[in-house]
C-alpha cells in the first residue's frame, strides 16, 4: 500500500519548507497495523527518483536485515521523518575535463525540515498503528526521544517510552501521554561506510527476531 496524505498537511509542509533545498516526494509504503514500523531520515537520490522508500544501496542492505527476522518488504511500512530528497549543491572541478560543474549530493535532513514535516509524521503513524517503531539512525531517533537520545546508546534495545509530537504552534514538540514501543537500529547506509559495524548491526536483528517471537 502506498499512502496518500490529507492535502491540508501536504500544503502546510511545502508552506513550511519554502526556501529549503528538498526535491521529489517519497511516499511511505506498506500495510497498515504492521506489526513494525521502519522509520529512515529521508529519501536518497534513487528513491526520489522511484518513489519507494529505501530502494536504493542502503534499502537493499535493509532488506538483508528484515530477512534475517523472517520478514519481507511486504510485511513492514516503511517511512522516513522528512519525505523529501535534502540536497546540498557544490561546485568542483571535473577531473576529465577540468570544468566545473555543479553537483546536489544527498545531506542529512535539518531539524527545522523535520519539524516542518512532523504533523505528516504524526497523521501517518496514528494512521498506520503499527504495533513497533524501528528508527533506523539518529535523525529518525532524536524525532521521537529528542535530542539527547543516541543510536550508539540505544541501538538493538527495546524500549517503552512517551513520544516527540508536534504542537499545534508549529514551534515545537510535546511528548505523548501514551508510551510507544520502539525498537532503535543503526542505519543500514552504515554498513556501506563502517563494515566494521556489521556483526554489531545483525546482531542487533538478530535480537528483535527474538523479542518478536517472545512478545506475539
Amino acid at each position: 500500500m502506498r499512502i496518500s496524505y490529507p492535502t491540508d498537511l501536504l500544503a502546510a509542509v511545502k508552506k513550511a519548507t519554502v526556501g529549503c533545498r528538498l526535491t521529489g516526494f517519497t511516499p511511505g509504503q506498506g500495510p497498515r497495523h504492521p506489526k513494525l514500523m521502519l522509520i529512515g531520515e529521508a529519501p536518497g537520490r534513487h528513491e526520489a527518483k522511484v518513489n519507494v522508500p529505501f530502494s536504493g544501496a542502503a534499502g537493499r542492505e535493509l532488506m538483508k536485515l528484515v530477512g534475517l527476522i523472517g520478514y519481507s518488504r511486504q510485511d513492514v511500512y516503511i517511512t522516513s521523518v522528512v519525505r523529501q530528497r535534502p540536497y546540498s549543491v557544490k561546485v568542483v572541478k571535473d577531473r576529465r575535463t577540468g570544468q566545473l560543474v555543479k553537483k546536489t549530493p544527498n545531506r542529512t535532513p535539518t531539524k527545522a525540515e523535520v519539524r516542518a514535516f512532523a504533523p505528516l509524521f504524526d497523521w501517518e503513524l496514528q494512521y498506520v498503528a503499527p504495533q513497533i517503531l524501528v528508527p533506523l539512525g539518529n535523525t529518525a531517533l532524536q524525532r521521537l526521544l529528542g535530542n539527547q537520545a543516541r543510536i550508539g546508546q540505544l541501538h538493538g534495545q527495546p524500549i517503552e517510552a512517551p513520544i516527540q509530537k508536534a504542537t499545534s504552534a508549529d514551534t515545537g514538540y510535546r511528548w505523548t501521554k501514551r508510551k510507544y514501543r520502539l525498537f532503535p537500529m543503526y542505519h543500514p547506509a552504515a554498513l556501506l561506510y563502517a563494515r566494521r559495524l556489521e556483526p554489531v548491526i545483525r546482531d542487533d536483528w538478530q535480537r528483535l527476531g527474538k523479542y518478536l517471537r517472545e512478545n506475539k
